[in-house]
């Protein structure tokens, strides 16, 4: 009885055919895995009589091998029939990939370190949460200054006793400026760019996010006449060899002097027209001499060391530079607008 069913499985195998991967691993299955046919007479082959074995032997082993081999063929005719059905013409033109863009601010950001980077400039970078300590005390803000006040900064943790300890999201980059002195003696000098937040209401001039670049120099001797070099050539590396700049006094607690600076319009050259309310005259930076408290704050000596510091909104230099109406659109994502800035890169 069991050499008869080998040979009806003899006969079976030898015919096997199948049209795809999955039917192939149906048969392995069903013949070769353990709980396969063969497995199966591997089992009988204890009550086969003694003087049969070892022909009975012969012939499962046999069986096994002519199904491992028609199992191997028929894997290797699928495989082949596959191959034969690829339809890739490598001669052919290749399919259009769509290319990305940078997004605005990061060409205009990167544009504004690169002038500052031949200038002698490192990048620094610092924490976007951070502490009232670094953000705001160590720059010379005084304890009711309205920047500390909930409705102006977004605050995370506010401690009842000590606003030092107060975790706030960083309303300016000056902090990066900061940690950078408490950890390095002069000289310094450095430019720190990234994202800040305000509580601001959104609208098309102002939103509670937005991204600075701000810089700072300290060394021995450092003047004011230093920082105004400095500044012309960067405004004439962005905007133009025939850029002028004016600097206006202005207030901020961690310069004095302090002042805004203004370029010559570059669409009328100066001459007046709606984008620089006729005036001749855009702003876009502050800047000012490092008080010499903010120095001692961070742990350098005063009366040996001045510097300058600077800062300014990478949006508002791109919507100089690019003459976008409505800020938000910068951080809306719409296609459109940033298809807009493919050839800008």
């Amino acid at each position: 009885m069991l050499l008869e069913k080998i040979e009806s499985l003899l006969k079976e195998v030898s015919t096997l055919t199948a049209s795809n991967a999955d039917e192939i691993e149906q048969l392995r299955l069903k013949y070769l895995s353990k709980k396969g046919e063969i497995n199966a007479l591997m089992a009988d082959f204890r009550n086969v009589a003694a003087d049969q074995k070892k022909m009975v032997g012969v012939k499962i082993n046999e069986l096994k091998q002519l199904a491992i081999n028609k199992i191997n063929e028929l894997k290797q005719q699928t495989e082949t029939v596959e191959s034969q059905k690829d339809d890739i013409d490598l001669t052919r033109t290749a399919y259009p990939i769509p290319l990305g863009t940078r997004h605005p601010l990061t060409i205009v950001k990167n544009e504004i370190i690169d002038i500052f980077r031949r200038m002698g400039f490192t990048l620094a970078d610092g924490p976007e949460i951070d502490d009232d300590l670094h953000v705001f005390t160590k720059l010379n803000f005084a304890a009711d200054h309205p920047a500390r006040d909930m409705q102006d900064t977004f605050f995370i943790e506010q401690s009842a006793n000590d606003v030092t300890k107060n975790v706030l999201l960083r309303s300016h980059t000056s902090g990066d400026q900061a940690h950078y002195m408490e950890t390095h003696q002069p000289p310094i000098r450095i430019i720190c760019p990234g994202r800040v937040y305000r509580n601001e209401a959104i609208s098309a001039r102002a939103h509670c996010f937005f991204h600075q670049v701000e810089g700072l120099y300290i060394d021995k001797n450092v003047s004011f006449t230093d920082l105004k070099q400095v500044l012309l050539t960067f405004a004439r590396e962005m905007f133009g060899a025939e850029t002028k700049i004016r600097l206006r006094p202005s207030y901020f607690p961690f310069t004095e002097p302090s002042a805004e600076m203004d370029i010559s319009c570059f669409i009328c050259g100066g001459e007046g027209c709606g984008f620089c309310k006729h005036t001749g005259w855009v702003e876009i930076l502050g800047c000012g001499m490092v008080d010499p408290n903010v120095l001692e704050a961070c742990g350098i000596d005063s009366k040996v060391y001045t510097g300058y510091a600077f800062g300014m909104g990478v949006e508002r230099i791109t919507n100089l530079k690019y003459r976008v109406s409505d800020l938000r659109m910068f951080s809306e994502n719409d296609m459109r607008f940033l298809k807009e800035f493919e050839a800008a890169n």
